[in-house]
């Protein structure tokens, strides 16, 4: 069947008056086609070559990734050790490092994979954990740190060779491949951050896999359920995983895999020839291999963060109390009495995720009432011990009397054992949250009135189906004030510096017995007239421990906002990024410290954040042509643009976006995910306008690109010192302040 020329509407009638005609000369069709590679329309005209070249030529997808990656781990590596002090975040990861060699459990905002690989780093440098890695310090002896940075590196390393196959994935020309790869390896702070006991080498490691893996699965499309589609893809699960358990900005880079995947199975629905059993298939594939596959490897890693981090350490307070109860060398319910009665004294946990304990202390509220402040507090101490009482509709305790259990549907009083104060609520609005009353501690044992009182209402109980008391650990319950019928509720809204950034205490109106914030638990009990009991012999749950933690990771995460009343001198705002506008100084800046300072290379900062203007521009020429009757792309260019150009730049909106709208305190590291979007377009651009050029003379094409390799290789070299380290006074690299803000010499 012969197809015509002329170019028609899906679904519009078949009469050529009514049909434009695509207005190209013929000669003009074959511009920017990535049907076929230059390379291959030349080798017809070529001149045999010698045995020697052409094996050269046969096996470059091995020797040159061979060559750039040794380039690349000498970058990385190269007097590595050179400086003996803990270096920026290396005060955070490398203590967490020595968390998992001495087993205490920790809290941090980031998933574990990263700093579980950290400690591994550790123990196979012989390190026993013992240093405490404080900001500065100089590293012990005993403690091989340069073997640690150099485990690390080696991610940071290896991101060249996956940069190098992810283009020839992308289907770019050798040259642009080459020139890609070359910008991985010669960005500066791409190889200053791979020298560090960090955990972005591995961020962008697994970044990298995953656009590598993402990009060969594509091109396997016409292989499907193969073998190696099937490998691709679970591939790609696996690494999608690892990223994500790294740091969570490997969510974007899921959203990517996951916006791609959308898209093909909305095709595929599309393929009325496809029959149904085979796209039911498709979709059971991904489900399994990009969903359940990575979501597994994400969970495995908190199982094994849970394993090795067996003993009690300084993030306990984050995590629920049966589970601190469980951790070796805890004091959370060791010898408590396992029943509440009044008189007791304990501390009471909010049982929502990341919940925190119930604490008082002096200060008062600057608004509302103006009593004693009541907040939720994560760290241990005196003023989250609470007294059990009897209302005052009831006889005073006396020490002496006999023992009460407090227990459902009791109506109850909790004294603060620091102040002697009440927990008390009435109907004055919440200092953050209006519509909730402001929970607050008022009066003594004796001054008070009947908002001073509290009916329990417990929720379960792990060890028992007596709901006659209240037992530690084991009994989750509710405090409803008796006389507002509110609930004492703790969510995840932190009050102002004013109440010390602690978690907001309000008492809600809604009754939804649901709301995990509402709902608490006796973490740790005294009472003398009470035997000691074992409350650790019941377990916690995985499942609940994995939730409750990541819902803390996340409540926390978004507690890091930049503070008003101090200046950051190393934050950084998101526009400042893709220009190159500021860099950040990684350690002090005196004469006999070696220095280092986090800057891009400007050619591969400046002319990949231009790529993604000209390629919006590409795209709006290529549809203002369309629109108007030309019709110079053939299917395969089209299928170039969108996959070879519109994906990276989709994935470099997808990880600089989110930073936009952030309230939290950014840095010039958070953009290096999107970086290497932003270079995959770069080479994309150069690789679709220099086509012509590749087609009329090859010459002029490789005398573009090595000027592009020049450019780029020889700022890496003029910006060595700042990856490398800089000895002495900083004065001596005062040539490379191109901006105020490249704080270098100063």
């Amino acid at each position: 069947m012969t197809v015509k020329q002329g170019g028609q509407t899906t679904g519009t009638a078949q009469d050529s008056q009514v049909l434009r005609r695509r207005n190209v000369p013929e000669q003009s069709r074959s511009n920017g086609s990535a049907t076929q590679p230059p390379e291959e329309d030349q080798k017809k005209s070529q001149k045999p070559r010698t045995s020697i070249l052409q094996s050269l030529d046969e096996w470059e997808f091995l020797i040159v990734p061979l060559l750039f990656t040794l380039v690349s781990f000498f970058t990385r590596m190269y007097k590595i050790g050179l400086s003996n002090i803990v270096t920026w975040d290396e005060a955070h990861f490398g203590k967490f490092g020595s968390h998992y060699l001495k087993r205490e459990f920790y809290f941090d905002v980031h998933p574990p994979l990263g700093k579980m690989l950290v400690g591994l780093s550790g123990y196979m440098a012989g390190y026993n954990g013992s240093f405490e890695f404080k900001s500065g310090e100089t590293y012990p002896e005993e403690l091989n740190y340069t073997f640690m940075r150099l485990f690390n590196s080696t991610f940071g390393a290896l991101c060249v060779p996956l940069a190098y196959y992810t283009a020839r994935e992308l289907n770019f020309r050798r040259s642009t491949v080459w020139l890609v790869t070359l910008m991985v390896l010669c960005e500066n702070s791409y190889a200053t951050i791979s020298r560090f006991i960090l955990l972005d080498s591995m961020l962008l490691f697994f970044t990298f896999t995953t656009v590598l893996c993402w990009a060969r699965f594509h091109r396997l499309q016409k292989q499907s359920f193969s073998m190696e589609w099937f490998f691709w893809l679970f591939l790609t699960g696996i690494s999608i995983g690892c990223v994500t358990s790294v740091k969570w900005v490997g969510l974007f880079c899921t959203a990517l895999v996951g916006l791609y995947t959308a898209e093909d199975l909305w095709n595929k629905f599309g393929d009325l020839g496809m029959p149904k059993t085979t796209l039911a298939s498709h979709l059971v594939a991904r489900v399994a291999g990009l969903i359940v596959v990575p979501c597994l490897v994400y969970m495995f890693s908190f199982w094994v963060h849970f394993l090795v981090l067996e003993n009690s350490g300084p993030g306990d307070a984050q995590m629920s109390s049966l589970f601190q109860a469980n951790l070796r060398g805890t004091e959370v319910g060791k010898d408590s009495p396992l029943e509440v009665a009044y008189g007791s004294r304990a501390t009471i946990k909010n049982m929502g995720y990341g919940g925190g304990l119930l604490h008082s202390h002096v200060q008062t509220y600057p608004e509302g009432s103006q009593q004693q402040q009541v907040t939720c507090y994560h760290h241990k101490d005196a003023n989250n011990d609470w007294f059990f009482y009897p209302n005052r509709n009831e006889p005073v305790y006396q020490p002496d009397s006999p023992l009460i259990y407090p227990g459902d549907k009791t109506v109850i009083r909790l004294i603060h054992s620091q102040t002697g104060r009440n927990l008390h609520s009435h109907a004055v609005s919440a200092p953050v949250t209006k519509g909730d009353y402001e929970v607050s501690s008022y009066g003594n044992t004796t001054v008070g009135d009947d908002k001073d009182h509290w009916t329990v209402e417990v929720v379960s109980d792990a060890a028992s189906r007596d709901r006659s008391k209240i037992r530690t650990l084991t009994t989750a319950f509710r405090l409803r004030h008796t006389a507002l019928g509110c609930y004492l509720r703790a969510g995840t809204v932190n009050l102002p510096q004013w109440g010390f950034k602690q978690i907001e205490v309000t008492c809600v109106k809604q009754n939804n017995p649901r709301d995990v914030y509402t709902h608490w638990n006796v973490e740790a009990h005294w009472n003398e007239r009470l035997p000691a009991g074992d409350p650790g012999s019941y377990k916690s749950p995985f499942f609940r421990d994995f939730i409750h933690l990541n819902v803390a990771m996340m409540t926390s995460n978004n507690a890091l906002v930049p503070d008003p009343d101090k200046q950051d001198d190393l934050a950084s705002q998101f526009w400042q990024w893709p220009i190159l506008h500021v860099g950040l100084r990684m350690c002090g800046w005196d004469d006999h410290i070696v220095k280092y300072f986090l800057l891009g290379n400007p050619a591969v900062y400046w002319s990949s954040s231009v790529s993604l203007l000209v390629f919006g521009g590409l795209v709006a020429w290529y549809l203002i042509r369309w629109q108007r009757g030309y019709d110079e792309l053939k299917p395969a260019d089209i299928d170039h643009i969108h996959y070879s150009g519109l994906y990276p730049v989709a994935g470099w909106f997808l990880h600089y976006l989110p930073f936009v709208a952030m309230a939290r305190v950014t840095y010039v590291h958070h953009y290096y995910p999107a970086l290497y979007f932003a270079i995959l377009t770069a080479g994309f651009m150069l690789d679709w306008t220099t086509r012509p050029l590749a087609r009329k003379d090859r010459r002029i094409e490789w005398a573009v690109y090595g000027l592009a390799y020049a450019i780029v290789i020889g700022l890496f070299v003029l910006f060595r010192a700042i990856v490398f380290g800089m000895e002495g006074k900083s004065q001596q690299w005062r040539h490379l302040k191109w901006f105020d803000k490249w704080r270098i010499s100063d």
